[in-house]
């Protein structure tokens, strides 16, 4: 298949062409507008939070944001100019003159003629300080306000723009957007760590009959990957990207109970190099967009939370993805004077460490696993149907710093394996439906899942998931 790249734009700016008059005749522009040089009025109208004040005898020096750019807007105040109640953290609204700056430190500066405090703040009580740089960790402690911050400002920008990017990036190669259904009758993967769906307040009997509200358990989804291969029998190619959910009773820096994942699945497709170019494709445009599109936001980033990291995303982009079996993945580790923690023999499941250890070896490079043990993998997963050790046609792409980043394979389009495999699970009644979709115009096709939180984790450089997500869910965590 090819793939074509996204359509860049200069800067990654939030609602940047967003402006209107308003009742005070000033027109209303967004921070990163003003900051542009785009804005020929002469009178302007800012609305957005103080990040610092610094007063003078005769001037008060003013930073604000609005959220639209990492750098805030320089406004200058006479004292004859009435600022009560501005402090750090104030919602101001501010109308003046967008004038050019005399200090290189900012291209533009607002002369304000009228100030209005929107929103007090004190800023005793507010647990952000203005000079100083907050870890993430003492930031997570806080989530209704670290939104507040500039690393995390930053970090939103770029979860909207690589958001709008992935979509991007299917639109232009054909794929059909699918809404999947949040609350599903299924586990996809038959693996349990479900959260179970029931109206609240309802209590459940033995002795009062089926209470389901819809008349079987349901559960928060775990994958849209079903629903994508039921669609899968009317397109050539369809995705979804949205929340999914898994009751695991982690702690880790990997894993949330909520996260996002983009999936996709391909009619057709017979061979796993089919769904990795899709792999491969998907994450170089969509990192390829947000290092050109949200240069400054990822900057800070790689210096402050992760230095160094710039110079890895390149090496990783500027190189081939490499590709090797789990078989061949397996002598690695035995070959290996690590010492694990977790046991590497053929059929063992990959843990973090070896996959880390696999991609350091290979060149720290994005790296596609294949051709997994058969009882490893789900049961859609396409039996190889080779000896002596049995696999099947699976993938991970794995990724420096992360791990797995995306998992797929191809699917069991052959009736009667497909058949005994869930009859063996003793699935065949649930999945009924599933073994019809093989009966009318089946086709050989496959699809994966990318981790959105994992995948920013690796461009980053966040060493914890809970990070980059703006409310992070897991075991004994959900505060608000």
């Amino acid at each position: 298949m090819m793939f074509v790249k996204l359509t860049r734009g200069s800067t990654c700016k939030l609602a940047c062409g967003f402006k209107f008059r308003s009742h005070n005749s000033s027109s209303k522009f967004r921070i990163c507008q003003a900051l542009s040089g785009d804005v020929t009025d002469s009178d302007i109208r800012i609305q957005g939070w103080v990040r610092s004040v610094r007063a003078q005898k005769e001037h008060l020096f003013l930073h604000v944001n609005d959220g639209s750019s990492l750098q805030p807007l320089q406004v200058v105040a006479t004292s004859e100019l009435d600022a009560r109640g501005v402090t750090f953290g104030s919602a101001v609204d501010i109308t003046g003159s967008l004038v050019k700056s005399p200090s290189k430190k900012q291209s533009v500066e607002l002369h304000a003629k009228h100030i209005q405090v929107v929103g007090e703040c004190s800023p005793v009580e507010f647990p952000f300080k203005i000079k100083e740089r907050h870890s993430l960790e003492y930031l997570r402690q806080f989530p209704h306000l670290r939104c507040r911050t500039n690393i995390f400002g930053a970090l939103l920008r770029l979860r909207s723009e690589a958001s709008s990017a992935v979509h991007a990036f299917f639109k232009e190669n054909n794929f059909v957007q699918i809404h999947t259904p949040v609350i599903t009758s299924n586990d996809c993967e038959g693996a349990g760590e479900l959260f179970q769906v029931e109206p609240a307040g309802r209590e459940r009997t033995p002795d009062a009959g089926n209470q389901h509200f819809f008349s079987v358990p349901t559960f928060l989804t775990v994958s849209g990957q079903l629903h994508l291969e039921v669609m899968s029998g009317a397109f050539p190619a369809v995705y979804t990207f949205g929340p999914t959910f898994r009751a695991e009773k982690s702690q880790s820096r990997r894993h949330l109970a909520e996260f996002y994942m983009a999936e996709a699945e391909i009619s057709f497709a017979r061979s796993l190099q089919d769904l990795m170019a899709v792999m491969e494709g998907l994450f170089r445009a969509t990192t390829e967009h947000i290092l050109t599109c949200c240069a400054e936001d990822v900057a800070l980033f790689h210096k402050y939370v992760a230095p160094g990291r710039r110079e890895q995303v390149d090496h990783m982009l500027s190189k081939k993805f490499h590709v090797i079996s789990y078989t061949e993945g397996i002598d690695i580790l035995n070959r290996s004077s690590q010492r694990f923690s977790f046991p590497t023999e053929w059929g063992c499941d990959l843990q973090t460490e070896h996959e880390k250890y696999l991609v350091k070896h290979c060149g720290d490079v994005p790296l596609f696993v294949t051709d997994y043990p058969y009882d490893l993998k789900p049961f859609y997963a396409r039996d190889n149907q080779d000896q002596p050790r049995r696999t099947v046609a699976a993938v991970d792409l794995l990724v420096p710093g992360v791990g797995e980043l995306c998992g797929g394979s191809l699917r069991e389009e052959r009736l009667e394996l497909l058949r005994t495999r869930l009859a063996r699970a003793e699935l065949e009644d649930t999945y009924g439906w599933y073994l019809e979709l093989r009966k009318f115009g089946s086709v050989p096709h496959g699809g994966f899942g990318m981790g959105f939180e994992r995948y920013l984790q690796c461009v980053l450089g966040v060493d914890n998931i809970k990070d980059v997500i703006p409310f992070a869910r897991f075991s004994h965590s959900c505060p608000l």
